[in-house]
């Protein structure tokens, strides 16, 4: 009987290990040691780390690397400051088909593919577009307004396509806390900012730091709606990486880019979980 149950466990894992094996584990390994191959001549190489000292002694790549990391964190603080809102409101104050209603709006704009999206607000941002439109018919502005490739249209397409990986942990989390604790709150004499500070937000910890985490990955490995609203100035580092593996074909500097990547996001995600007291079994679960 022992014996079985093994068998079944092993069944039922073998699976999650070959999908992690096959497609993450294996892929970066050879990532890595890619990145760890010079150029010396045709189809010769020698291992060493020229690589990543062109990394960090180009400052076009530094520059673009801290721009996209400091952009990616101003995302996922405005998608919070948005999201949380939100999400309070649907897991403590709309009932019945009101909340379901709500929650179903969440999920609308990913019933279409992120091109379409991105499209759709290329379509609204234009200079011929329905807010340039709109502001010109209101007075507010003497002729088109031309509100693409800039730095507020990707933050705009940022926040809008990780939304709802933020109000759903949020909502889940804060389902969880029971109306009878805020009802206590009020009742010993708390105030609204006080409750929300002392009972609220800390209840809603792990919601808050799974779901910025998420958004802020989204956000880091991003790569349509930075190039398609912020134009060819955007300097994001994904394109960089595809720029590089599919333009150039420098593989080596390609994936050298792509552990930079990893490694910023795993510093960043590790500081948080440090600075929250969270851990990623509890955030995660």
């Amino acid at each position: 009987m022992q014996a079985a149950h093994r068998l079944g466990f092993v069944l039922l894992l073998t699976p999650l290990v070959l999908w992690l094996a096959l497609l993450i584990i294996i892929p970066h390994i050879d990532m890595f040691f890619v990145s760890l191959r010079e150029r010396v001549g045709v189809g010769e190489y020698e291992t060493s780390l020229a690589n990543y000292r062109t990394f960090l002694e180009e400052p076009l790549y530094l520059m673009t690397f801290a721009r996209t990391a400091v952009m990616s964190v101003l995302a996922t603080a405005l998608t919070l400051l948005i999201g949380f809102p939100v999400a309070y409101y649907i897991a403590k104050i709309a009932r019945g088909r009101v909340r379901s209603a709500l929650f179903l709006l969440c999920l609308v704009p990913f019933w279409v593919s992120e091109l379409v999206r991105t499209f759709g607000w290329m379509i609204l941002l234009r200079e011929t577009g329905v807010f340039s439109s709109f502001l010109q018919w209101a007075g507010l502005a003497q002729g088109p307004v031309e509100m693409l490739y800039n730095d507020a249209a990707i933050m705009v397409g940022l926040v809008y396509t990780s939304m709802l990986f933020m109000v759903v942990p949020l909502v889940t989390t804060l389902d969880s806390l029971d109306d009878a604790v805020i009802e206590a709150g009020y009742d010993l004499g708390g105030s609204g900012p006080s409750i929300l500070r002392e009972i609220v937000i800390p209840h809603a910890m792990p919601g808050i730091v799974s779901g910025s985490i998420v958004v802020f990955m989204l956000s880091l490995g991003n790569y349509l709606t930075p190039i398609m609203l912020g134009g060819k100035d955007s300097l994001w580092f994904t394109e960089l990486i595809y720029s590089q593996f599919i333009v150039r074909f420098n593989w080596e500097l390609g994936a050298v880019f792509g552990f930079m990547l990893l490694i910023l996001s795993s510093v960043i995600v590790w500081g948080t979980l440090r600075l929250t007291g969270q851990t990623l079994e509890k955030t995660m679960g």
